[in-house]
């Protein structure tokens, strides 16, 4: 059985996986479900405030240790696909398998900032505009979503090469919002790449909550 790190996507807690996490546990697999540092409801200003990428990647190898978790599959959501790559590049092999769930894969040097669309990074401008820190969530949406430390956005991951010894990649492209997606350059340099396998749902982003049972099969 697996052990599964499930890592949420910008503004977005462990709630996120709520549909998915009792499905992958009726299987027989150990979950946990990550809520970011700066996200918790309880992260005062400061936290918000300092929070970075590094900051969500040691949130991952802490879990790893504090769990004695040597075997590890890190799914990652959006946002959350730059986490899982910093994590398993310094989780010294206690990394198996990364699953990019409609995420961004990152290469050295890259951010989300850079990454991502126009219309996002505008986004990002204008929700951290009121505090300069802190992004405020797209209008609409799940109420439970929480400002997302801006600083996390922006900073650059730096790797070592060891993710690429990861021994199972996997990318799943959400095709059912092909008008805004910032994913279908990804998923096509990764389709080109026989070490990664891509899969498909044809689901908005939000494929946990949206096809929760579709998402779990592809997990297991």
């Amino acid at each position: 059985m697996a052990t599964f790190v499930l890592v949420p996507g910008g503004w977005h807690g462990s709630w996120s996986f709520d549909a998915v996490v009792p499905l992958l546990e009726r299987a027989g697999h150990t979950v946990h479900a990550l809520t970011l540092t700066g996200l918790r409801p309880d992260d005062d200003t400061a936290t918000v405030a300092t929070a970075n990428l590094d900051t969500h990647t040691d949130d991952v190898l802490r879990l790893l240790d504090r769990a004695h978790i040597a075997d590890a599959t890190l799914v990652g959501h959006s946002y959350g696909g730059m986490v899982i790559t910093a994590a398993a590049d310094r989780a010294r092999g206690r990394v198996s398998r990364l699953v990019y769930l409609d995420a961004y894969v990152p290469r050295d040097g890259e951010s989300c900032w850079t990454l991502t669309t126009e219309r996002y990074r505008q986004a990002f401008i204008t929700g951290a505009a009121s505090t300069g820190y802190a992004v405020l969530p797209p209008v609409g949406g799940d109420p439970r979503r929480r400002p997302h430390p801006l600083a996390s956005f922006l900073q650059t991951v730096r790797l070592t090469g060891a993710v690429d010894l990861v021994p199972r990649r996997e990318f799943i492209y959400c095709s059912g919002w092909k008008d805004r997606t910032p994913f279908t350059k990804v998923r096509t340099r990764l389709q080109a790449d026989s070490d990664w396998q891509v899969h498909e749902l044809p689901t908005g982003h939000n494929a946990m909550g949206e096809a929760p049972d579709a998402v779990a099969e592809l997990l297991t």
